[in-house]
């Protein structure tokens, strides 16, 4: 009786696996690199990937496509420039600085970098207590500032706009939080600014924003200038009044677009219909995420410096966007 109950468990496993095996036959796995879960790029990621798994088929196959938590830019060009994932968010200067080979990736060009389309624009909000009395950003010397893991985007965005104020890391305490834990930090009394630059509203300010009284520094002036003269792709912009509780005046800052991008090794027709899928449905993203709005096909080439996928570009030639 025994053996028949362990011959009847064994048989069960089999037909089991084998069901799993013959799904897993049937569809083509795809995935795409996104960020923190307190920023813009995890649950737009994972509205895209739903919209990817609901709408391509590839070769009589169904496609399953899921959104991975990462550390970001740097991270997700990483990753992309060693082949270890097939599609990533990452911010247009952060792709560049990869492709070239410069910056935080001095010496470790990644000249197998491609872009699918461009995204919307993450705008960078200096979040700051009510009660830190600053109002400009020379008003963050010495002051507790958080921008995120040494080498990240926002940690070579802090440095870059101190430098363009005529001030330096040593100005100010540096404090290596992610966006989540610098927010929980500013909550608790134990951080005065957090550098986060994201789709606006970002879901971990407007947590803060209703449950305590913050301010958002305007990002203006000379000093933008001169950080626009080196860095290009930063665009001035405006964060509209009432984004967050509380902000009741339109406030000046900047923006960076980010770039849906991948890699030379990715499958050509796999390309063409992740971007054919985005582009053809962003009214759905629409709908389900705020970002998703910005969304266009009409901006889809802009800030893109490094090449295009081939199947990418040939979307975009159907469309009569390249030659």
């Amino acid at each position: 009786m025994k053996k028949r109950i362990i011959w009847l468990l064994a048989c069960t496993l089999f037909v089991s696996f084998g069901l799993t095996a013959a799904i897993a036959a049937d569809r083509v796995f795809v995935a795409i690199a996104t960020g923190g879960t307190g920023g813009t790029y995890y649950p737009l990621g994972g509205m895209l990937a739903q919209l990817l798994s609901n709408t391509v088929t590839i070769d009589g196959k169904k496609l399953s496509a899921t959104a991975e938590t990462s550390n970001a830019s740097v991270a997700n060009a990483t990753l992309l420039g060693k082949g270890e994932i097939e599609t990533a968010f990452v911010a247009a200067d952060i792709l560049d600085a990869g492709y070239k080979g410069i910056k935080q990736f001095d010496g470790k060009k990644m000249v197998n970098l491609r872009a699918l389309g461009s995204l919307y624009p993450e705008t960078v909000q200096m979040v700051v207590r009510t009660g830190a009395n600053m109002n400009t950003f020379a008003d963050i010397k010495g002051k507790s500032v958080s921008s995120g893991s040494p080498g990240s985007g926002q940690w070579q965005l802090l440095g870059d706009l101190l430098e363009a104020h005529g001030l330096t890391r040593a100005d100010v305490k540096e404090d290596y939080s992610s966006f989540a834990q610098s927010v929980e930090k500013i909550k608790d009394g134990n951080l005065d600014v957090s550098l986060i630059t994201a789709g606006a509203p970002t879901a971990s300010i407007t947590e803060l924003s209703n449950a305590h009284e913050i301010k958002i520094l305007p990002l203006a002036g000379p000093g933008i200038d001169k950080l626009q003269s080196v860095q290009p792709y930063y665009a001035k912009t405006i964060l509209r009044a009432n984004t967050y509780k509380g902000q009741t005046t339109d406030v000046p800052t900047i923006a960076v677009r980010a770039i849906w991008a991948s890699h030379d090794k990715l499958d050509d027709e796999m390309a063409y219909q992740l971007t054919k899928a985005l582009y053809e449905n962003t009214e759905t993203l629409a709908k389900v995420h705020v970002m998703g709005k910005e969304i266009t096909l009409q901006t889809a080439l802009e800030s893109i410096s490094i090449p295009l996928h081939p199947g990418a570009e040939r979307f975009y030639k159907e469309k009569g966007m390249v030659k």
